[in-house]
């Protein structure tokens, strides 16, 4: 991994960096969002343009993490991705100064990076979440998935760790 032209390597955390990941990098979406970033995916938002991924980098000052080397090398601040699998991109990425730990509280949507809003225990779920009096969940404002930490939130800390 290495940074474009113009990039930092210091401490990226997800009180300081929002991202952009460009098409080629969806599954890290998911695991950066549950860390607690601000991951813009470029498919969710229908672009794949090089120019267009730049100039939405640049506008919503977001770090873009891509697999191009042409697109890397034109963004200042981009982070280029060298691993294929998802493990060693994970392993890049914390090499490259990324902080990756779960969240203690979720604050963006998995699916569609919205903003994440505690349910409240008297509150109904669908029914593939379970009752929030019972477990803590959490619905998103954008798209209205409703999360918690399951299992699923088991598997994710065991790749980051």
């Amino acid at each position: 991994m290495t940074d474009a032209p113009g990039g930092d390597r210091g401490v990226i955390a997800p009180d300081t960096d929002r991202l952009l990941l460009d098409v080629m990098l969806g599954k890290l979406a998911v695991y950066f969002r549950v860390c607690g970033y601000d991951a813009a995916y470029a498919l969710d938002r229908g672009i794949e343009d090089d120019d267009r991924l730049a100039t939405l980098a640049e506008g919503e000052s977001r770090r873009l993490l891509t697999r191009d080397v042409e697109l890397a090398a034109s963004v200042d601040g981009a982070v280029l991705v060298t691993a294929l699998e998802l493990n060693d991109q994970l392993a890049e990425l914390r090499e490259a100064g990324f902080a990756l730990a779960i969240a203690d509280l979720p604050t963006h949507c998995g699916r569609c990076n919205g903003i994440l809003d505690p349910v409240p225990s008297e509150s109904e779920t669908p029914e593939y979440a379970p009752d929030p009096a019972s477990t803590d969940c959490w619905r998103c404002r954008s798209c209205g998935q409703v999360f918690w930490k399951g299992s699923h939130y088991d598997r994710i800390d065991e790749m980051l760790g």
